[in-house]
């Protein structure tokens, strides 16, 4: 699936962490997108993994954080890795 670039390292690994489930207002300050149709896409996407992975949700409007951080192709690790090397080059505080 081809998605947006996220808004930032920092709101990435917030959301990522913060929230098990996330929907369109997590979506939209991720992505910083407005479109209703576009988060609709990003969340059916989603949706399928969940489905072959057999993982619900609490709620019908939200989806798994770890399977559409997975399927958007958000790399936690390497978001951690990066912004660890922005700190201690001193360009992020």
């Amino acid at each position: 699936m081809r998605v947006k670039r996220i808004t930032s390292i920092d709101t990435a690994l917030r959301i990522y962490y913060m929230f098990t489930e996330i929907g369109n207002k997590e979506i939209r300050e991720l992505f910083g997108i407005k479109a209703q149709d576009c988060l609709v896409r990003y969340k059916e996407e989603v949706r399928k993994q969940q489905a072959a992975e057999g993982v619900l949700t609490n709620c019908a409007h939200t989806v798994n954080t770890r399977i559409a951080y997975k399927v958007w192709g958000i790399d936690v690790e390497d978001l951690e890795k990066r912004r660890s090397k922005l700190k201690k080059l001193g360009l992020m505080s």
